[in-house]
């Protein structure tokens, strides 16, 4: 295969993971705004973004072996379109201060990021293996990039006072434009990786990806880091604007640091895995998620709470891809695998705050994300497991 293919698709899969964090984080900055729209309470507003979750839930095991039949490229498609149809809903029902109706748009919104995800991580590990280095922390560094821009945006419309239906209409057209050109760039469908058939989840044989053991525990590693980063993406705003009395601009500046934050990690993580190895750095990383978000929960005033939302991003930017990674060791069951540990930290990520809403409706928001301590120790505790599975002829930057 040519250099320059390769470099297309490096880009083209950079350029999806980008979009896919704009998107979703045009969405979690205006979360505030959305609650005082259609006048909910924490647990209510965490009631509704379960919506998300159901989803997602649905479209992440499935999302496979749609790969399998119709490409990456394809199922990228399908769920930016769908997606961006959950997006006109709820643009229409925020108009209409319409609560059910909300619901169903996001329940759109969330089946559409769930086939997004899966195909665009797929993806991913082919590049990666077909570049010989780690490179998956810098497409989902991609999506941090994208939610920082979201997160940026987001505050910006909401210090105008730009509606949400303008906001959403606006994101939609962009997606469904971006969606119909970049992912012409992928590897081919039939491409070798190291002599293996890239070959989507629905084509290997035998027993499920669901019943291997290492498969569940790199799952278990990826839920603790997607709680972390999904929880921060829904309530970190909110518990600045509740827990600190900053504006609903404020909240999302402060989103926007622990972005940030995550960005940079992910850009230049991968030189840590290569140097140090996937399962110290994952150590490392968990432990400093632990570290901030303590430290954000319990800080007296914004500029601590801002430290707290520094470390608390650096710990988050490499749990994810790293578990991505790590599902994809071995290319002929890669898709099959990557498609279960993105079910596992999908529901973490979408599930899993919306639980913290109704926990937030008894104790603030800002103290019911200490109870995201004990997924990322079962986390911390099922490290070893990443590690990486022998790969004769593949060099240091895999191991």
């Amino acid at each position: 295969m040519t250099q320059q293919i390769i470099r297309r698709a490096t880009f083209a899969t950079f350029t999806v993971f980008a979009i896919n964090g704009f998107v979703f984080a045009s969405w979690a900055a205006r979360i505030p705004a959305v609650t005082r729209i259609l006048e909910l309470a924490a647990g209510e507003m965490g009631l509704l973004l379960l919506t998300i979750a159901a989803g997602s839930v649905i479209a992440l095991p499935l999302a496979g072996t749609v790969v399998g039949r119709i490409g990456t490229a394809s199922t990228i498609r399908v769920g930016g379109f769908t997606s961006s149809f959950g997006g006109l809903i709820i643009a229409a029902a925020l108009s209409a201060h319409h609560v059910p109706f909300t619901a169903v748009g996001l329940f759109f919104f969330g089946v559409g990021i769930g086939l997004w995800d899966v195909a665009q991580n797929i993806e991913g590990a082919a590049v990666e293996r077909q570049l010989g280095k780690t490179i998956m922390p810098q497409f989902h560094g991609g999506f941090s990039g994208g939610a920082l821009v979201g997160a940026l945006v987001g505050a910006g419309l909401s210090a105008l006072h730009v509606s949400m239906s303008v906001h959403l209409l606006a994101i939609v057209i962009a997606v469904v434009v971006a969606m119909i050109f970049v992912p012409s760039m992928f590897l081919p469908e039939e491409t070798l990786v190291h002599g293996v058939t890239r070959t989507p989840a629905g084509a290997s044989k035998g027993r499920s990806a669901w019943r291997e053991s290492r498969t569940l525990l790199v799952g278990l590693v990826v839920l603790g880091a997607a709680l972390t980063e999904g929880a921060a993406n829904d309530w970190i705003a909110k518990a600045t604007v509740d827990g600190m009395g900053a504006t609903e601009a404020g909240g999302a500046i402060m989103f926007a640091v622990f972005v940030a934050s995550m960005t940079l990690f992910r850009f230049f993580g991968g030189r840590f895995v290569d140097r140090y190895g996937r399962v110290r750095v994952l150590f490392g990383s968990l432990g400093a998620a632990l570290l901030g978000l303590v430290l954000f929960v319990v800080a007296p005033n914004m500029l601590l709470a801002g430290l707290g939302a520094v470390f608390w991003g650096a710990g988050a930017a490499l749990g994810f891809p790293l578990g991505m990674s790590a599902a994809a060791d071995d290319p002929a069951r890669a898709a099959a695998r990557v498609s279960v540990v993105s079910t596992v930290g999908y529901v973490a990520f979408l599930g899993g705050p919306p639980l913290l809403g109704f926990l937030g409706d008894h104790v603030t928001i800002r103290w019911a994300l200490l109870a995201i301590v004990v997924a990322i120790v079962a986390s911390i505790l099922t490290v070893p497991a990443a590690k990486p599975l022998p790969q004769p002829g593949l060099d240091r930057a895999t191991r």
